[in-house]
């Protein structure tokens, strides 16, 4: 009897998943058109060159990230799509730009130095020689004592820290094994309540605070007595890869920071060596950066393919155009733009007439902290701090986004949006062939599709091989197009291009969660 209940346990499920799968219909001919157009005539490393090459680093309100998104939207309307535009999104920051960087080791002998000034940090107003001042404090009082040594000097923080070799690859791939575990993971436990308030987050702003308060104090030092410049030393970093970032704050009142050059970890130790064993050590530097203040406001590039008997309803699509200033963002996030323009182009190109209107955003500002998508999904469709909803916000079907380097997709996260696994594992099957054909409900986060998931549209982030991101290519002076691989970004767009067509195509819109509580914080 017991047999008998499992084997009739197991056809009840068995005919509820065929059930599902059945509901699902996929237009076969539409998704070959797709794999043929990307596969075979795909233009992505094209798309990719002009964001990386022809525009440079793509900082936020910088010159570069203009040129990268102009162009961006005058391709796009050459493919025919509509509405191209740069929307503002509200208030960012200044603009700076880069215009001339030189430091070097002079005595006790000459050798030229890996460095990149942080992002928002002033210039040397010229070459500047200079003694190097090595401070060890841990803590503000052993810092003071060095006040008045530190005027006209650059300086560094002793750094108790050694060369760790790795016997590891810098690219990798996926495993089998890695892939079945995201497949078999079970939905992620629900959030916890929110307490994510103003307060909590200044708290916890203040602990990072206190636990780099002594380099901190001695920027601000530095600033506020003369130094040339300081010294800081790449996080993780060797092997001449810069792991760069921003210097200070940005705002229109903020003031200009001290010169924050961030040295190869090899060339910073050897100076501390030098230093410590009372070699002196002197460093030309010169460094120009250039600050406008005339348009503070951060801009997304949006381009439309306009539907047909569902064109009210959206599907969207996107990542962040936006780079750090080290190198020109490739693979963060140079490939993933490049890509949602390839697919939106194979879309186009291919002559399909998707049902739904398939709107691509360029975000800007999300490396410092999704700016440009949370204030994109408040301005159209919701607070999530008080969740009220905006009309535009039942329209949405989803979002796709693509941020996680080079490498070729493998599937997809849900972020435990158990409806539309079926309906996933099946639009990945004509494409298990390319190697994507994991569906986790496992989350993932650090990019934009969270700013969607915060007022409860289903955005989606893909399953990327990481082959150098977090090893050599995320936010570093390696991020170029030489690390970016055709294939696979050949591969991921034409995938894109088929999840976002049959969401066009389908029916009915995507499942979606229930609705996330309110936060109650205003960002």
């Amino acid at each position: 009897m017991q047999h008998e209940k499992i084997i009739g346990l197991f056809i009840a499920v068995s005919l509820l998943i065929s059930g599902l799968y059945a509901q699902e219909k996929v237009d076969m001919d539409a998704i070959n058109t797709i794999k043929k157009e990307g596969l075979d005539n795909s233009k992505v490393m094209d798309i990719a060159f002009h964001l990386t090459d022809v525009s440079g680093s793509r900082l936020t309100n910088s010159p570069g990230y203009f040129r990268a998104a102009n162009w961006a939207r005058t391709e796009m309307e050459k493919w025919g799509l509509t509405n191209a535009a740069l929307e503002p999104w509200g208030d960012f920051g200044k603009s700076w730009e880069l215009k001339k960087s030189y430091i070097a080791l002079t005595a006790p002998y000459y050798r030229p130095l890996i460095g990149f000034p942080k992002t928002w940090t002033k210039g040397t107003g010229g070459l500047k020689s200079a003694d190097v001042l090595l401070v060890k404090a841990n803590d503000s009082v052993a810092l003071e004592g060095y006040r008045s040594k530190i005027k006209g000097k650059i300086v560094l923080l002793y750094r108790n820290d050694t060369l760790k070799q790795s016997f590891k690859p810098d690219a990798t791939r996926l495993t089998d094994e890695e892939l079945t575990k995201m497949a078999n993971a079970a939905p992620p436990p629900p959030p916890p309540p929110a307490t994510d308030t103003a307060e909590a987050r200044r708290r916890r702003e203040q602990q990072l605070r206190n636990r780099n308060s002594v380099a901190s104090k001695l920027r601000d030092m530095a600033g506020q007595e003369g130094a040339v410049a300081v010294l800081s030393m790449t996080p993780a970093g060797y092997d001449g890869t810069l792991f760069v970032q921003g210097g200070g704050l940005y705002g229109a009142n903020d003031p200009e920071n001290v010169l924050d050059i961030m040295v190869a970890m090899e060339d910073y130790l050897t100076i501390q060596r030098l230093t410590d064993n009372n070699y002196p050590v002197k460093l030309d530097v010169d460094v120009q950066t250039e600050f406008n203040n005339k348009d503070l406001k951060g801009y997304n590039v949006v381009a439309e393919i306009k539907g047909t008997d569902l064109s009210n309803e959206l599907v969207m699509l996107g990542g962040h155009l936006d780079s750090w200033q080290s190198a020109t963002g490739a693979t963060d996030n140079g490939a993933g733009c490049a890509v949602m323009m390839e697919a939106i182009r194979i879309l186009k190109q291919s002559g399909l007439k998707p049902r739904r209107t398939i709107r691509i955003v360029l975000w800007s500002g999300e490396e410092q902290g999704l700016l440009g998508s949370r204030a994109y999904v408040k301005n159209h469709f919701a607070d999530p701090a008080t969740m009220e909803l905006k009309d535009e916000h039942a329209k949405v079907s989803a979002y796709f986004n693509l941020d996680n380097g080079t490498g070729k997709i493998r599937g997809i996260y849900l972020q435990g949006n158990e409806k539309v696994k079926p309906v996933f594992t099946q639009w990945f099957e004509p494409f298990n062939s390319l190697g994507a054909a994991t569906v986790t409900l496992s989350n993932t986060g650090g990019t934009d599709h969270l700013s969607f998931n915060a007022v409860g549209i289903p955005g989606f982030q893909f399953i990327q091989d990481g082959i150098e991101y977090g090893t050599r290519t995320h936010h570093t002076n390696m991020d170029s197009y030489d690390h970016l691989i055709a294939a696979d970004l050949t591969q991921a767009a034409t995938i894109v291009a088929a999840c976002v067509y049959n969401t066009a195509n389908r029916d009915e819109k995507l499942p979606r969660k229930d609705l996330p509580k309110a936060t109650g914080e205003q960002r």
